[in-house]
């Protein structure tokens, strides 16, 4: 097996994830955001030869991470779609599916691609940079009402109205085309004690917004329900409260917005059954990867 690209995004939760995702050997998995291969690469390890992952990515940089082995297929696709490309390989259904909802490092490190507040460079944060409007285009082109709307709803931020206004006032000026230009606007706003932590939820509604990860969530989520066999896995891992939500939600209910639907007789018409309790990173892994100090595991099964 090829283990190139591993320093690409450190796996959270590996053994954990996997181990709760891979209840078959010989079955067909989805790895539903490669990125790195690092969950990749651990479930292939624990296939036969009979089992088969999928991998999906809608960034090209990590058609570079693809695993060399018979067992493995990488798909160039955003997860939504994964209904459809899983029956093109020819599945109707599945016996698992990962979803590590987190930014690799590689994006946050790569001052080219404006995921990150650390660095001069462009804002585009396009996870697929083949087609969509990027950061620049929100920040300038979305009326001030509309931009003060995603930083409450995606950011949770409570001054979004005031941000907005301020990203406002900078545009009738020049447009905001790069970091400095963005954090100077939104500066003033800001006080020093929070303003990394503000910013960063800033940067999350932005990118939120350019890669519609609420709607494609919702609908790879959806999808999971008819996908997965009876007795296959979801395993998810989330980072912010929004996707968690309606990860649990999911799960409980068999639908984001946790409603459960009952039959003639008031029964609960639930598609899955939740394994255990939501996991978290030891002390020990929240002190080697920072990043996965907010992240959470949700397993549930198939019924």
């Amino acid at each position: 097996m090829d283990n190139s690209g591993t320093t690409y995004h450190v796996p959270v939760l590996l053994t954990q994830s996997v181990e709760g995702l891979v209840v078959d050997p010989d079955g067909i998995y989805a790895d539903a955001t490669f990125g790195g291969g690092g969950h990749s690469r651990e479930i292939v390890s624990r296939l036969s030869p009979k089992g088969h992952l999928y991998g999906f990515d809608q960034d090209a940089d990590a058609m570079k991470n693809t695993i060399n082995d018979p067992r493995f297929t990488f798909v160039y696709s955003n997860f939504r779609y994964m209904r459809n490309f899983m029956r093109w390989y020819g599945h109707d259904q599945v016996d698992g599916i990962l979803a590590d909802l987190g930014v690799s490092w590689h994006h946050f490190d790569d001052s080219s691609r404006g995921f990150s507040f650390r660095f001069d460079g462009p804002i585009d944060m396009r996870m697929n940079c083949r087609e969509g409007m990027n950061a620049a285009d929100v920040l300038n082109d979305y009326p001030e009402e509309k931009l003060a709307h995603i930083f409450y709803l995606y950011g949770e931020l409570q001054c979004g109205r005031q941000l907005a206004a301020a990203i406002a006032r900078c545009r009738r000026n020049i447009r905001i085309e790069t970091v400095p230009q963005l954090i100077d606007a939104v500066r003033p706003v800001l006080g020093r004690e929070r303003e990394k932590k503000e910013m960063a939820k800033l940067f999350q509604a932005l990118r939120m917004e350019v890669n519609h990860e609420v709607d494609a969530l919702q609908e790879m989520l959806a999808a999971t329900v008819g996908l997965l066999k009876p007795g296959g896995r979801l395993a998810v891992i989330t980072y912010h409260s929004i996707e968690d939500r309606m990860v649990k939600n999911l799960m409980k209910s068999g639908n984001v917005d946790g409603v459960v639907e009952t039959d003639f007789y008031g029964n609960r018409l639930v598609p899955f059954r939740c394994i255990g309790k939501p996991q978290v990173p030891d002390s020990r892994e929240q002190a080697d990867n920072p990043r996965s100090r907010s992240a959470k595991l949700r397993i549930a099964e198939r019924v």
